[in-house]
């Protein structure tokens, strides 16, 4: 330890420095160690970003292309009721003509390949009135609340309604015929 002469020895001087040496060494090592976390924790957290960012553009890219896609389609829907209405105003005797097998034959194609994009008809006469597939139009009497006429095709693109139906929706009975039928006031009473 320390001599009279208030000197240190060596062998003590050597001693005092492999502790000082050792808990530097600790210490340092320490906060290696506490960086090294650090830095792993910030890798982590950006290989996490990094693959959120990758969904992100991967879905927006997808969103992008179906979109495009149905603003394409949507353009298209009115020949295919052009189509639609010229079929159903053609005189009896056209119908076996080779020209007018060609035009059915064009419209088939253009709806196959439509329906190959996804494209499909909603199903609209006989069907409950529903907004989220439907457009009322018209009320004639006929089942309350049941589609009973079409005046316009929809269409939906997976699950995306593109187009309603534009729909004549039955509202029951007249009221003057129920008034009639049950025994109701008349002029006469």
């Amino acid at each position: 330890m320390v001599e009279e002469d208030g000197m240190v020895s060596g062998n003590e001087v050597s001693e005092l420095a492999q502790d000082l040496d050792a808990e530097t060494l600790k210490r340092a090592l320490a906060e290696e160690k506490e960086k090294a976390e650090k830095y792993l924790a910030n890798w982590q957290r950006a290989e996490a970003d990094f693959g959120n960012y990758k969904r992100r553009t991967e879905q927006e890219r997808s969103e992008l292309g179906t979109s495009a896609n149905a603003a394409l389609i949507l353009s298209l829907l009115p020949v295919l009721d052009d189509f639609e209405r010229a079929f159903a105003l053609l005189p009896p005797k056209s119908a076996g003509r080779t020209w007018v097998e060609g035009m059915s034959l064009i419209q088939r194609k253009l709806q196959g390949v439509l329906e190959a994009q996804g494209l499909v008809e909603i199903k609209a006469v006989g069907e409950v009135f529903d907004p989220n597939l439907h457009e009322s139009v018209a009320h004639h009497e006929g089942e309350e609340g049941v589609v009973i006429g079409e005046v316009q095709k929809g269409y939906k693109l997976g699950d995306r309604v593109l187009r309603p139906t534009l729909a004549v929706v039955g509202r029951g009975k007249e009221n003057g015929v129920e008034e009639q039928e049950s025994g109701g006031i008349t002029d006469e009473q």
